[in-house]
Parts: structure tokens; sequence; C-alpha cells
């Protein structure tokens, strides 16, 4: 196709180029030729390139199918979050290697009931962390929140609950430099309250226990802040039960610093299985209330309480006729004085006392102060009380 246009303006870098019809086109004056002035009438030929476009087409789609084949096919993928070590106040948390596919990484966040914890560096392909000052017995969530260029990943929220002062099973320990005979006591206690051994110093590693600080592992164990302890801190906590201190069983420390108890163990198994004279003991408590309160005493048989004084002889009456027995005293502390009845009322042939009177005057009697000094006489029979008053008569 051929075009005829008229040069219009020329410049350093475009021309102004016109149509028959008056419309103005810029045009790149490096590809006019360098004899071109304005009113200068130039002819274009215009032509579709064929070939050239469907090369460019083609290179075009396999650029598109090698983004789509790098960065369309495979995605980031969400950390997974597991839970390596417990104790009584610290949580180690450990997730497989990062899969970042074709993205960058941004930052990988450790949240803690719903709070941000920290960030976890990412240079140098650090796989697990360690939680430190938590509260005993108490549970917590965690979760990681992984950003990529490629967009943000969350891993599954973990509840992880720190152990009792009791539960020793968090327990990690790593041997150092330790006599024969010792370190056989050592496993043999470490296997007694259920913790662990491990043979090198690792980031969930609670206690080195050592008896010479030397060694590779030592200066490790230094340098992650590790306890460096005796192994006779293994043998009270089992002696305890529960964690104990670790400030009188560094190497350099004075045994006198120790707390030494009587143990959890030995006071539940005394109480379980008490001694014998305690056991007499207790059992005697037992059976003597028991027979208070099942066998009260009675006429025939001896009673620890003092008998009251025999009851005052009744005077004659006008007629010549006896009295007959006085009735039995009140219930209350002290007993009342009775007056004697008239002569008419009294007479007839007396009457012999009610064993119940007697034996509730007795002990009525025996309640009285002062009267638990006395020498206790021999109890009397009903029958013996009340000849004494016809003597008395």
């Amino acid at each position: 196709m051929l075009i005829s246009l008229t040069v219009g303006k020329v410049d350093a870098g475009v021309a102004v180029l016109l149509t028959e019809d008056k419309r103005l086109i810029e045009f790149p004056s490096i590809l006019l030729p360098p004899s071109i002035t304005s009113g200068s009438i130039v002819d274009i030929t215009v032509s579709r390139n064929q070939s050239s476009e469907t090369a460019s087409q083609k290179a075009f789609a396999s650029l598109q199918s090698s983004i789509l084949g790098t960065y369309g096919l495979s995605s980031p993928k969400a950390p997974v979050l597991r839970c390596r070590n417990a104790t009584q106040t610290s949580v180690v948390l450990e997730w497989d290697k990062i899969d970042l596919a074709t993205a960058d990484l941004r930052s990988l966040s450790l949240y803690r009931n719903g709070a941000k914890a920290g960030l976890i560096p990412q240079d140098k392909g650090i796989q697990a962390t360690k939680v430190s000052g938590l509260a005993v017995d108490t549970e917590y969530t965690f979760h990681l929140i992984l950003r990529t260029s490629a967009g943000q990943y969350s891993s599954e929220k973990l509840i992880v609950k720190t152990h009792k002062m009791t539960d020793l099973s968090g327990i990690t320990v790593t041997p150092g430099v330790l006599p024969a005979p010792l370190r056989e006591s050592l496993n043999g206690a470490v296997e007694r309250i259920g913790a662990k051994i491990v043979e090198n110093v690792r980031i969930d590693t609670t206690h080195f226990v050592c008896t010479e600080g030397r060694g590779r592992e030592w200066e490790k164990a230094g340098e992650m802040n590790i306890p460096i302890v005796r192994p006779e801190w293994v043998e009270g906590c089992e002696r305890e039960g529960r964690i104990v201190g670790v400030r009188g069983y560094y190497l350099n420390a004075d045994p006198r610093l120790r707390q030494v108890g009587q143990g959890v163990g030995m006071q539940q198994q005394q109480q379980q299985s008490p001694r014998p004279q305690q056991r007499e003991r207790m059992e005697s408590q037992r059976t003597v209330p028991m027979q208070q309160q099942q066998a009260p005493p009675t006429p025939s048989q001896p009673s620890s309480k003092t008998l009251p004084p025999p009851s005052p002889s009744p005077r004659p009456s006008s007629n010549g006729s006896d009295k007959g027995p006085p009735p039995p005293l009140p219930e209350k502390d002290t007993p009342s004085k009775q007056e004697p009845l008239s002569g008419e009322e009294d007479e007839g042939v007396p009457e012999k006392p009610d064993d119940s009177a007697v034996t509730s005057s007795t002990q009525e009697k025996a309640d009285v102060p002062g009267s638990g000094d006395e020498q206790a006489e021999e109890p009397r029979t009903p029958a013996e009380s009340a000849s004494f008053s016809e003597v008395q008569l």
C-alpha cells in the first residue's frame, strides 16, 4: 500500500506529515531522507509481515508456558507445628523445613495465645525454638504464620500444657564427665522418674549432669545457658517426688544449700502403712468410746464415779407409822433439798427405791464439782440401799 504525505514541519526528532484530507501524522525524522524539508512530498509503503508476526506469537506463547510451569503449578505450603518437649516453665516447638516453592520468604512469626511472640530467623535454617518463662500447669496455644511473595500461610493451632511440679517426664539430661558407677546410678534414677537421656546437648536439653567441668558438650551447655549440676540433683528430684532447685547442686555449690526433706514418696508410704504402735493407738482410741457408749454401768458392776451418801431417814409420823423413802432428786447439776411431806400423806408401808432413781442420783452426784477427788466407794445394790434406810429408821 503506497501513501503520499506532505511534510509540514521537520524537527530534530519528529516530523509532522499531512494527508490529503489534511490530517496530521507525527513521524520520526530519523526515518525520513536527510534532504527532506517543509513542503516535501514523501511516499510511504505499508505492508504486513506475516512471517515475523507468526514467529513473535510463538515466542510469546512459549514464555507464558514457561512462567506457568515455574510459578503457577507449585505454591508455598503452610508450616506444620509440633511440640518436641514441655517442662514446668518452658516448651520446645519444632516444624518441618519451610517449603517456599518459587516464592521468596518475607517472614516467619510465632504467635502465642493469639499474640505475636516473636520472629524466627530463617537465614540459618532454624526448625525449632524454645519458649521459656511460662506458668506451671497452664495451657497455651501456639501457631506459625509464614509470609512470602506468593501470599500468607498459617499453621494449625497447637495446644500445649506445661507440667505440674510433680511431673518429671519433661526433664532431658545430657551426661558429661562422670565415673562409671555414677553414670549407672544416673541412668537408673532417670529411668525411675520417667525422664530422658540424650548424649548430645540439644535445644530441648534441660540439665547437663557431670562432676568435672570440661569437654565440648560442657562448653556448649554453658553457651546455651543450660544448668550444669551434679548427679545428686536427679536423686534429689526422685527423693522429693518433684522438681527441686539447682542452686545447691552446681559443681562449686555448697552442699549445705541443698534442701533435703523427707520426700513425697516416703510420706505417702508412711500415710498408707502406719507404724505398729501408731496403729495400736488408733485402734484403742476408736475402741474405748464405743465401749463407753454401748456398755453403760449397771448396779451390779463397779462404777468409777462416787456414790451419793445415804438419804436422810424420814421422821416418824404422829400416828407412829414410818414415812416412805423420799422421791428421786430432780435432774439438775446439784441435788435440791426435799421437804418432808405431812404425816397423813406419808402413812403406809415404805416402798423400795427404784433402780433407775438410784442410778440417776448416783450419776448426778458424781458430776458435782469436787466429788471427783474423793475415793470411790463400793457400789450397793438396790436391796442393800433399802435395808440401810430401814436400819436407820
